[in-house]
Parts: structure tokens; sequence; C-alpha cells
């Protein structure tokens, strides 16, 4: 599953690939809610390779969960 967060005053999203399981993704739906209602200051995350990422509650503009990488069609065939 790949998360992409918008943070204010920046150019580019933040993309992140996490594992394909339906509690992780409960986890960190759970963990954006609560850092967008202010109960956390800092939204962290971690990969599918371990690698934590920290974005300020407050900087957060969107965040869309979406399907990995390898489901995305590119190019110009139909």
């Amino acid at each position: 599953m790949d998360i992409r967060i918008g943070v204010t005053q920046a150019p580019r999203e933040i993309s992140l690939e996490m594992a394909d399981d339906e509690k992780v993704h409960a986890k960190i739906r759970a963990a954006v809610e609560a850092a967008l209602e202010g109960k956390s200051a800092v939204l962290w995350l971690t990969d599918k390779r371990g690698k934590e990422t920290a974005i300020p509650s407050a900087k957060i503009a969107f965040v869309e969960f979406g399907a990995p990488n390898g489901d995305r069609k590119m190019g110009f065939g139909s």
C-alpha cells in the first residue's frame, strides 16, 4: 500500500510504501486520524523497509492511501 502525504508550504508530497496488511492499514489510519485531530504533535510512520518518517501534525495538508506502485499503469498504451 502506498501513502502520499501533502505537507503545507512544501513543493512535493511525501510518498511511503507500506506493508499490504489490513492490520497495518488500520493502525496507520488511526495514527493519521489522531494527528489530524491534534491528539499528537507528530505523525510517525515506519515504511516496509523500516525507515521512520516524522511529519508535524500541524503541517499535514492531505493523506492519500492507494495501491502499490506496481499496480499503476504508465506509458502511452491503451
